[in-house]
């Protein structure tokens, strides 16, 4: 077998397992926001959400509120967008990875068209009592679902290029811990169901899911196309 067939055959099988894996975890997503959507009317649920709002009062306690908006403002619309911008900013300066200025907003402006979407699907209202403004529908939570799609990118992006385990591990734990937080912060403030920010980390990570290897292989096709046109115009005579 030669050399040139072997990375052919490497290159399909990574491919379809990739593909596979991707199609696997999307449609468990798909699954797990529609049993979540299903079940969100049923009194079973309305039961799980009113125990979900006293267990958040009790793990952050009562006065904590000036604290908890601190924390649910970094998943605000206004913040992903100026984070997003300066992500870009810095991996277009960084030239070994300015494919991921491509990545960065197609991830964040991806999740937040699809939350609004999926908002007038369901049209949810807000629950009654909220301890802070918020405007719009309930179902599924934007913050909840902006915090695991952009801050998901942000642990991928640090478990793929961060090789040292000392910075490694705690930068992705201390991302899980804010997405867990921020959903966490949505349901003490009473802006959102339990469900609501159950159904937002799920449709989250599924977008990401879905965009990360599909982007990448955009990025092989490209790149690839540009290297063999740019090998045949060095061919062509001057």
């Amino acid at each position: 077998m030669t050399t040139t067939l072997r990375r052919l055959l490497a290159g399909i099988t990574l491919f379809v397992t990739e593909f596979a894996i991707t199609l696997i975890l999307g449609t468990l997503g798909v699954v797990l926001f529609l049993a979540l959507s299903r079940e969100v009317f049923d009194q079973d649920a309305a039961t799980f959400d009113a125990a979900a709002f006293r267990w958040s009062r009790q793990v952050l306690g009562p006065s904590r509120q000036q604290w908890v908006e601190a924390i649910t403002f970094l998943a605000s619309r206004n913040f992903i967008s100026a984070a997003a911008l300066l992500l870009i900013g810095w991996f277009l300066v960084a030239k070994q990875h300015r494919w991921y200025s491509l990545l960065v907003p197609v991830v964040a402006l991806g999740s937040i068209t699809l939350n609004l979407v999926l908002k007038q699907l369901y049209h949810r209202p807000r629950p009654l009592l909220p301890l802070t403004s918020a405007s719009g529908l309930s179902f599924p939570s934007g913050h909840a679902m902006i915090s695991a799609s952009f801050y998901g990118l942000l642990i991928y992006l640090v478990w793929t290029h961060q090789r040292r385990p000392a910075v490694r591990y705690p930068l992705v734990v201390g991302l899980l811990l804010l997405i867990l937080l921020i959903g966490l912060t949505r349901v003490y403030l009473r802006v959102h169901y339990a469900t609501d920010v159950l159904a937002g980390f799920t449709a989250g990570v599924g977008w990401l899911i879905v965009a990360i290897p599909l982007l990448k292989q955009l990025e092989i096709v490209v790149k690839k196309r540009f290297k063999n046109q740019l090998q045949s115009t060095e061919k062509q005579p001057t």
